[in-house]
């Protein structure tokens, strides 16, 4: 039998492909199939009972697995608070010495007034954070003076060290997040719990249209 999927004889899309997230929940749901196979079971009794305490233990293991999500959420949570810290102390170095864009100024007010992520708003919050340190960057870069400011070197080495760990830890949240994905739709124990239970598949975290645009950018 011949490979469904040939790389050598393709077909091929000479032109490539983008791809994105699909910021979309499914639900579990089973059907009669599933209440039968259980009424089966219970016929016998034994296998019944042994199967009841096999979705007790499904049940509890996606309950830890849910709050793994929630602690690798907050752990993103954190960096991006921390990265809020820095983009204040760095305006405020940068606005004594230059006006800098008022798009950036409303993103740090914003800030200020305290909005932290959450699990509606956590991708917004990171774009628009890019966003204002891109903008302080660029203001930056035609002040050679304030490049050599040592307090904003510091604070921009910590903003570059701080991208880096939340990259990481998306990385962290989406594997548990697939994890999640693949566990609910697990036939028979883990799908009938996760129905019964009505959950849902979980959104991984996606590059905004910016950010995608800007890879595509030529750098030099």
């Amino acid at each position: 039998m011949a490979n469904e999927l040939d790389e050598l004889t393709g077909p091929v899309n000479e032109d490539g492909r983008d791809v994105n997230v699909i910021e979309k929940q499914i639900p579990v749901k089973i059907g009669v199939g599933s209440l039968i196979f259980e009424i089966i079971l219970w016929i016998f009794i034994i296998p019944g009972i042994i199967f009841l305490f096999m979705k007790i233990r499904a049940r509890n293991y996606l309950r830890q697995l849910q709050q793994r999500i929630q602690h690798n959420a907050s752990q993103i949570d954190n960096y991006l608070e921390q990265r809020v810290v820095i983009l204040q102390n760095v305006v405020g170095i940068v606005e004594k010495s230059i006006n800098l864009d008022k798009e950036v100024m409303t993103a740090v007010a914003a800030f200020r007034s305290g909005v932290t992520p959450n699990d509606a708003n956590r991708n917004e919050v990171s774009g628009q954070l890019d966003s204002a340190m891109r903008s302080i960057n660029v203001a930056v870069e035609a002040y050679p003076e304030l490049k050599a400011h040592r307090a904003l070197a510091d604070a921009m080495q910590q903003n570059s060290y701080l991208q880096k760990e939340i990259t990481a830890a998306r990385e962290v949240y989406n594997d548990t997040v697939l994890k999640w994905n693949q566990d609910i739709f697990s036939w028979p124990t883990k799908m009938i719990v996760a129905a019964r239970a009505g959950y849902t598949t979980r959104i991984p975290f996606t590059a905004s249209k910016e950010v995608k645009e800007q890879a595509r950018a030529k750098f030099f």
